[in-house]
Protein backbone atom coordinates (compact mmCIF):
# COMPACT_ATOMS: atom_id res chain seq x y z
CA UNK A 1 0.00 0.00 0.00
CA UNK A 2 1.24 3.51 -0.75
CA UNK A 3 2.45 5.33 2.37
CA UNK A 4 -0.20 7.69 3.68
CA UNK A 5 -3.07 5.75 2.13
CA UNK A 6 -5.59 4.09 4.41
CA UNK A 7 -8.44 1.77 3.61
CA UNK A 8 -11.93 2.27 4.98
CA UNK A 9 -13.19 -0.74 6.86
CA UNK A 10 -16.09 -2.73 5.37
CA UNK A 11 -19.58 -2.81 6.87
CA UNK A 12 -18.41 -4.65 9.98
CA UNK A 13 -15.71 -2.04 10.53
CA UNK A 14 -17.51 0.15 13.09
CA UNK A 15 -18.30 -2.90 15.22
CA UNK A 16 -14.67 -4.01 15.05
CA UNK A 17 -13.52 -0.51 16.05
CA UNK A 18 -15.92 -0.47 19.01
CA UNK A 19 -14.69 -3.88 20.14
CA UNK A 20 -11.07 -2.73 19.89
CA UNK A 21 -11.90 0.39 21.90
CA UNK A 22 -13.64 -1.72 24.54
CA UNK A 23 -10.68 -4.11 24.83
CA UNK A 24 -8.14 -1.28 25.15
CA UNK A 25 -10.34 0.55 27.68
CA UNK A 26 -10.69 -2.63 29.73
CA UNK A 27 -6.92 -3.04 29.57
CA UNK A 28 -6.51 0.46 31.01
CA UNK A 29 -8.93 -0.30 33.85
CA UNK A 30 -7.15 -3.58 34.62
CA UNK A 31 -3.76 -1.85 34.63
CA UNK A 32 -5.16 0.64 37.11
CA UNK A 33 -6.46 -2.21 39.25
CA UNK A 34 -3.06 -3.90 39.32
CA UNK A 35 -1.26 -0.67 40.23
CA UNK A 36 -3.82 0.11 42.95
CA UNK A 37 -3.37 -3.36 44.45
CA UNK A 38 0.42 -3.01 44.44
CA UNK A 39 0.29 0.38 46.13
CA UNK A 40 -1.90 -1.19 48.85
CA UNK A 41 0.51 -4.11 49.28
CA UNK A 42 -1.83 -6.67 47.76
CA UNK A 43 -1.44 -9.08 44.88
CA UNK A 44 -3.59 -9.26 41.81
CA UNK A 45 -6.15 -6.50 41.27
CA UNK A 46 -6.37 -7.01 37.52
CA UNK A 47 -9.92 -8.35 37.72
CA UNK A 48 -11.12 -5.68 40.17
CA UNK A 49 -12.67 -3.55 37.36
CA UNK A 50 -14.65 -6.55 36.12
CA UNK A 51 -15.93 -7.25 39.64
CA UNK A 52 -16.83 -3.57 40.08
CA UNK A 53 -18.66 -3.53 36.74
CA UNK A 54 -20.66 -6.62 37.76
CA UNK A 55 -21.53 -4.97 41.08
CA UNK A 56 -22.71 -1.76 39.44
CA UNK A 57 -24.79 -3.59 36.84
CA UNK A 58 -26.60 -5.41 39.67
CA UNK A 59 -27.05 -2.27 41.75
CA UNK A 60 -30.41 -0.54 41.75
CA UNK A 61 -30.42 2.81 39.98
CA UNK A 62 -31.42 5.67 42.27
CA UNK A 63 -32.55 9.14 41.34
CA UNK A 64 -33.07 12.54 42.91
CA UNK A 65 -36.37 14.39 43.18
CA UNK A 66 -37.44 16.06 39.90
CA UNK A 67 -34.31 14.89 38.07
CA UNK A 68 -34.27 15.30 34.30
CA UNK A 69 -33.85 11.64 33.40
CA UNK A 70 -33.38 12.25 29.68
CA UNK A 71 -30.56 14.76 30.11
CA UNK A 72 -28.86 12.67 32.76
CA UNK A 73 -28.90 9.52 30.67
CA UNK A 74 -27.71 11.36 27.56
CA UNK A 75 -24.85 12.81 29.59
CA UNK A 76 -23.64 9.62 31.25
CA UNK A 77 -23.91 7.53 28.06
CA UNK A 78 -22.52 10.29 25.88
CA UNK A 79 -18.95 9.97 27.19
CA UNK A 80 -18.57 6.53 25.60
CA UNK A 81 -20.31 7.77 22.44
CA UNK A 82 -17.83 10.65 22.16
CA UNK A 83 -14.91 8.24 22.53
CA UNK A 84 -16.34 5.99 19.81
CA UNK A 85 -16.84 8.96 17.47
CA UNK A 86 -13.23 10.01 18.03
CA UNK A 87 -11.97 6.54 17.14
CA UNK A 88 -13.98 6.62 13.90
CA UNK A 89 -11.26 8.74 12.23
CA UNK A 90 -8.30 7.04 13.89
CA UNK A 91 -6.17 4.94 11.49
CA UNK A 92 -5.38 1.60 13.11
CA UNK A 93 -2.48 0.67 10.91
CA UNK A 94 -3.84 0.88 7.37
CA UNK A 95 -7.49 0.69 8.40
CA UNK A 96 -9.90 3.44 9.40
CA UNK A 97 -13.66 3.57 9.86
CA UNK A 98 -14.06 6.99 8.22
CA UNK A 99 -11.15 8.63 6.37
CA UNK A 100 -12.27 12.24 6.79
CA UNK A 101 -10.20 14.99 5.15
CA UNK A 102 -10.61 16.96 8.41
CA UNK A 103 -10.09 14.07 10.80
CA UNK A 104 -8.03 16.15 13.23
CA UNK A 105 -10.77 18.80 13.43
CA UNK A 106 -13.29 16.02 14.02
CA UNK A 107 -11.26 14.80 17.01
CA UNK A 108 -11.26 18.28 18.53
CA UNK A 109 -14.98 18.70 17.89
CA UNK A 110 -15.70 15.46 19.73
CA UNK A 111 -13.60 16.75 22.62
CA UNK A 112 -15.86 19.80 22.86
CA UNK A 113 -18.83 17.43 22.75
CA UNK A 114 -17.49 15.87 25.95
CA UNK A 115 -18.04 19.25 27.62
CA UNK A 116 -21.72 19.07 26.78
CA UNK A 117 -22.10 15.50 28.01
CA UNK A 118 -20.42 16.21 31.37
CA UNK A 119 -22.62 19.28 31.78
CA UNK A 120 -25.78 17.35 30.96
CA UNK A 121 -24.83 14.59 33.39
CA UNK A 122 -24.38 17.14 36.19
CA UNK A 123 -27.41 19.30 35.36
CA UNK A 124 -29.76 16.39 34.80
CA UNK A 125 -29.35 15.05 38.34
CA UNK A 126 -31.03 18.15 39.84
CA UNK A 127 -28.63 18.21 42.77
CA UNK A 128 -26.11 20.77 44.02
CA UNK A 129 -22.93 18.68 44.06
CA UNK A 130 -23.28 17.25 40.53
CA UNK A 131 -23.95 20.75 39.20
CA UNK A 132 -20.87 22.13 40.96
CA UNK A 133 -18.87 19.24 39.48
CA UNK A 134 -20.14 20.12 36.00
CA UNK A 135 -19.10 23.75 36.47
CA UNK A 136 -15.67 22.63 37.64
CA UNK A 137 -15.20 20.56 34.51
CA UNK A 138 -16.05 23.55 32.32
CA UNK A 139 -13.45 25.60 34.22
CA UNK A 140 -10.86 22.87 33.62
CA UNK A 141 -11.86 22.70 29.96
CA UNK A 142 -11.32 26.42 29.49
CA UNK A 143 -7.81 25.94 30.88
CA UNK A 144 -6.71 22.98 28.75
CA UNK A 145 -8.59 23.42 25.48
CA UNK A 146 -6.62 26.31 23.95
CA UNK A 147 -3.19 24.71 24.58
CA UNK A 148 -4.64 21.46 23.18
CA UNK A 149 -5.77 23.16 19.97
CA UNK A 150 -2.29 24.54 19.32
CA UNK A 151 -0.72 21.19 20.24
CA UNK A 152 -2.87 19.64 17.49
CA UNK A 153 -1.73 22.36 15.08
CA UNK A 154 1.91 21.24 15.25
CA UNK A 155 1.57 17.77 13.61
CA UNK A 156 -1.00 19.14 11.14
CA UNK A 157 1.41 21.90 10.07
CA UNK A 158 4.29 19.45 9.68
CA UNK A 159 2.18 17.09 7.57
CA UNK A 160 0.44 19.86 5.64
CA UNK A 161 -2.87 18.09 6.14
CA UNK A 162 -5.71 17.56 8.60
CA UNK A 163 -6.23 13.97 7.43
CA UNK A 164 -5.04 11.50 10.07
CA UNK A 165 -3.56 9.12 7.48
CA UNK A 166 -1.42 11.92 6.04
CA UNK A 167 -0.16 12.87 9.49
CA UNK A 168 0.89 9.28 10.19
CA UNK A 169 2.59 9.01 6.77
CA UNK A 170 4.51 12.26 7.36
CA UNK A 171 6.32 10.55 10.25
CA UNK A 172 8.00 8.02 7.98
CA UNK A 173 11.62 7.95 9.15
CA UNK A 174 11.19 10.32 12.13
CA UNK A 175 8.36 10.38 14.63
CA UNK A 176 6.97 13.80 15.47
CA UNK A 177 7.55 13.26 19.20
CA UNK A 178 11.30 13.63 18.55
CA UNK A 179 11.03 17.27 17.49
CA UNK A 180 7.64 18.16 19.00
CA UNK A 181 8.09 17.19 22.68
CA UNK A 182 6.17 20.19 24.01
CA UNK A 183 3.13 19.50 21.80
CA UNK A 184 3.27 15.83 22.79
CA UNK A 185 3.38 16.67 26.51
CA UNK A 186 0.53 19.18 26.26
CA UNK A 187 -1.54 16.67 24.30
CA UNK A 188 -1.07 13.96 26.93
CA UNK A 189 -2.07 16.40 29.67
CA UNK A 190 -5.22 17.23 27.70
CA UNK A 191 -5.98 13.51 27.32
CA UNK A 192 -5.92 13.12 31.11
CA UNK A 193 -8.14 16.21 31.39
CA UNK A 194 -10.91 15.29 28.95
CA UNK A 195 -11.03 11.72 30.31
CA UNK A 196 -11.45 13.03 33.88
CA UNK A 197 -8.29 11.39 35.19
CA UNK A 198 -5.99 12.73 37.88
CA UNK A 199 -4.83 15.42 38.34
CA UNK A 200 -8.00 16.68 36.63
CA UNK A 201 -10.58 14.95 38.85
CA UNK A 202 -11.84 18.08 40.63
CA UNK A 203 -15.29 17.62 39.02
CA UNK A 204 -15.59 14.35 40.99
CA UNK A 205 -13.59 15.15 44.12
CA UNK A 206 -14.49 14.20 47.69
CA UNK A 207 -14.95 17.79 48.87
CA UNK A 208 -18.17 17.93 46.82
CA UNK A 209 -19.22 14.36 47.68
CA UNK A 210 -18.19 12.97 44.32
CA UNK A 211 -19.38 15.92 42.23
CA UNK A 212 -20.91 14.83 38.94
CA UNK A 213 -21.05 11.22 40.18
CA UNK A 214 -22.54 12.08 43.59
CA UNK A 215 -26.06 10.93 42.75
CA UNK A 216 -25.18 8.26 40.19
CA UNK A 217 -25.50 4.56 40.88
CA UNK A 218 -25.93 1.29 39.07
CA UNK A 219 -25.82 1.48 35.28
CA UNK A 220 -25.34 5.25 35.30
CA UNK A 221 -22.14 5.07 37.35
CA UNK A 222 -20.95 2.14 35.23
CA UNK A 223 -21.43 4.21 32.05
CA UNK A 224 -19.41 7.11 33.47
CA UNK A 225 -16.60 4.73 34.46
CA UNK A 226 -16.69 3.14 31.00
CA UNK A 227 -16.72 6.55 29.32
CA UNK A 228 -13.70 7.79 31.26
CA UNK A 229 -11.54 4.82 30.28
CA UNK A 230 -12.85 4.86 26.71
CA UNK A 231 -11.85 8.52 26.37
CA UNK A 232 -8.45 7.79 27.90
CA UNK A 233 -7.92 4.92 25.45
CA UNK A 234 -9.04 7.02 22.47
CA UNK A 235 -6.67 9.79 23.54
CA UNK A 236 -3.77 7.34 23.83
CA UNK A 237 -4.54 6.06 20.33
CA UNK A 238 -4.51 9.58 18.90
CA UNK A 239 -1.21 10.30 20.65
CA UNK A 240 0.25 7.27 18.88
CA UNK A 241 -1.08 8.42 15.50
CA UNK A 242 -0.09 12.07 15.92
CA UNK A 243 3.33 11.73 17.52
CA UNK A 244 4.52 8.10 17.65
CA UNK A 245 4.35 7.06 14.02
CA UNK A 246 1.02 5.23 14.12
CA UNK A 247 1.49 1.62 13.06
CA UNK A 248 5.09 1.97 11.87
CA UNK A 249 7.41 -0.78 13.03
CA UNK A 250 9.38 -3.78 11.77
CA UNK A 251 8.24 -7.36 11.12
CA UNK A 252 4.81 -7.27 12.75
CA UNK A 253 1.64 -6.01 11.01
CA UNK A 254 1.04 -2.27 11.30
CA UNK A 255 -2.20 -2.71 13.24
CA UNK A 256 -0.41 -4.78 15.90
CA UNK A 257 2.26 -2.08 16.28
CA UNK A 258 -0.46 0.54 16.66
CA UNK A 259 -2.34 -1.40 19.34
CA UNK A 260 0.90 -2.29 21.14
CA UNK A 261 2.03 1.34 21.28
CA UNK A 262 -1.42 2.39 22.46
CA UNK A 263 -1.47 -0.11 25.33
CA UNK A 264 2.06 0.85 26.42
CA UNK A 265 1.19 4.56 26.38
CA UNK A 266 -2.04 3.80 28.22
CA UNK A 267 -0.05 2.02 30.93
CA UNK A 268 2.26 5.03 31.23
CA UNK A 269 -0.67 7.43 31.54
CA UNK A 270 -2.36 5.30 34.21
CA UNK A 271 0.90 4.96 36.14
CA UNK A 272 1.62 8.68 35.83
CA UNK A 273 -1.77 9.88 36.97
CA UNK A 274 -1.46 7.90 40.21
CA UNK A 275 1.64 9.94 41.14
CA UNK A 276 0.16 13.40 40.55
CA UNK A 277 -2.04 15.11 43.14
CA UNK A 278 -5.41 16.47 42.15
CA UNK A 279 -5.49 20.07 40.89
CA UNK A 280 -8.28 22.57 41.42
CA UNK A 281 -9.35 24.61 38.37
CA UNK A 282 -7.75 27.80 39.71
CA UNK A 283 -4.46 25.92 40.22
CA UNK A 284 -4.48 24.81 36.59
CA UNK A 285 -5.39 28.05 34.85
CA UNK A 286 -2.12 29.94 35.41
CA UNK A 287 0.24 27.07 34.45
CA UNK A 288 -1.88 26.26 31.39
CA UNK A 289 -2.16 29.81 30.01
CA UNK A 290 1.01 31.45 31.33
CA UNK A 291 3.42 28.54 30.83
CA UNK A 292 1.86 25.85 28.65
CA UNK A 293 0.28 28.08 26.00
CA UNK A 294 3.40 30.18 25.23
CA UNK A 295 5.55 27.05 25.08
CA UNK A 296 3.22 25.24 22.69
CA UNK A 297 2.98 28.39 20.52
CA UNK A 298 6.77 28.44 20.37
CA UNK A 299 6.64 24.77 19.40
CA UNK A 300 4.24 25.53 16.54
CA UNK A 301 6.53 28.35 15.39
CA UNK A 302 9.53 26.00 15.30
CA UNK A 303 7.53 23.41 13.37
CA UNK A 304 6.32 26.03 10.87
CA UNK A 305 9.86 27.34 10.26
CA UNK A 306 11.35 23.86 9.84
CA UNK A 307 8.51 22.76 7.56
CA UNK A 308 8.71 25.85 5.33
CA UNK A 309 12.51 25.55 5.03
CA UNK A 310 12.17 21.89 4.15
CA UNK A 311 9.65 22.59 1.41
CA UNK A 312 11.61 25.48 -0.06
CA UNK A 313 14.91 23.58 -0.24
Amino acid sequence: MTPGMVQQLPAWGPLAALMALAVVALSGAMINGVLAARSAGRRGGGFAPIAEAARLLRQRRRSTVAADELLRRVGVAGLTVAAALKVAVLPVGAWVVSDLAVGLVWFNAMDVLVWAFVWLAGWGQNSVFPLVGAYRFLALAVAYELPLMFALTAPAAAAGSLRMGDIVAAQDGLWFVVWMPVAFTVFLAAVLAFSLQRPFTAPMSADIAGGMTAELSGVDRFLVLTGRYSLLSAGAGFAVALFLGGGSGPVLPDWSWFLGKTVVLLWLLVALRRRIPQLRPEQLMAPAWVVGLPLVLLQVLVVAVVTLNGRSS
